[in-house]
This record gives C-alpha cells, sequence and structure tokens, in this order.
C-alpha cells in the first residue's frame, strides 16, 4: 500500500513538475531568431549553463531565479533530473527573450526621441524625419 502511495505521489510529481518552467512560444521562438539575426538579443543567462545545471538538485531554476521551482526540485532530487535541465533552458531562454525585448524598446525608444530632437531644432524637416524615422523601425522591426 504505501508503496502503491509512493509510485503515485512520485509519478504524479513528475506529470506536475516536467512542464512547470516558463517557456517561450513558437512565435517568441521566431523573434528571438529574428533577434539574433540582426545582432540585438541579449544572453543574461546561459542556455547551457541552465541546463547543465539541471543536473544538480535544483541548479538549473536556483540559476534561472525561480526559486520555489528551485527547492520543490531539491527536494524530489535525483527525480527532478528528468525535467529540471528543461526547465533550466527554459528558462533562460525566457530571461533572454525579455531582456532582449526591454532592450530593444529602450534603444528604439532613445533613436526615436534624438530624432524627434532633431526635428523640433531644425537640423532636420519632416521629410528627413520619416525616412529616419522609417529606418529606425525598420532596424528593430521583428521578423515573425
Amino acid at each position: 500500500m504505501l508503496k502503491a502511495i509512493s509510485f503515485s505521489l512520485i509519478t504524479s510529481s513528475i506529470i506536475l513538475f516536467s512542464g512547470c518552467g516558463a517557456q517561450v512560444t513558437a512565435i517568441q521562438k521566431n523573434e528571438i531568431a529574428s533577434y539574433k539575426a540582426r545582432g540585438h538579443y541579449v544572453e543574461v543567462k546561459s542556455t547551457g549553463t541552465a541546463t547543465a545545471l539541471g543536473i544538480l538538485p535544483g541548479g538549473g531554476s536556483f540559476y534561472t531565479e525561480s526559486y520555489g521551482l528551485g527547492v520543490i526540485n531539491l527536494l524530489l532530487w535525483p527525480l527532478s533530473i528528468l525535467w529540471e535541465p528543461v526547465n533550466g533552458y527554459n528558462g533562460a531562454e525566457m530571461i533572454n527573450y525579455h531582456a532582449t525585448r526591454q532592450t530593444i524598446f529602450k534603444k528604439k525608444q532613445h533613436e526615436t526621441s534624438l530624432l524627434e530632437r532633431d526635428l523640433e531644432d531644425n537640423k532636420i524637416d519632416m521629410k528627413q524625419y520619416i525616412s529616419k524615422k522609417r529606418i529606425i523601425e525598420d532596424n528593430y522591426q521583428t521578423e515573425i
């Protein structure tokens, strides 16, 4: 009876925690590919390091700052080796995705602000402004 309960608990834990890490969607993966192709990708956390640390008890989750999940995976070690490397990879990828989007937003906003200042100071005319603004938009656009 105790073995059946233990097996049931272990099985349900594996099913429950195998998808706990944040995963980027297919659309987000396409955005990441576009960011990389344009040289805009920001890597805050290494997906390789996160995956490798996933072999350690809760390592991938702690590395990607998912502390609650890390504690759970620590408690479920060595079973968490089945899902923790994937959770670590997904967590690092999600962190990098958001860092990239935030960086792109700030750069685009800064360049647009400088361009608007040039227009206000009469350094450029409206035609030049529109042309340069399109260049900025094209530079930071993602191809999905």
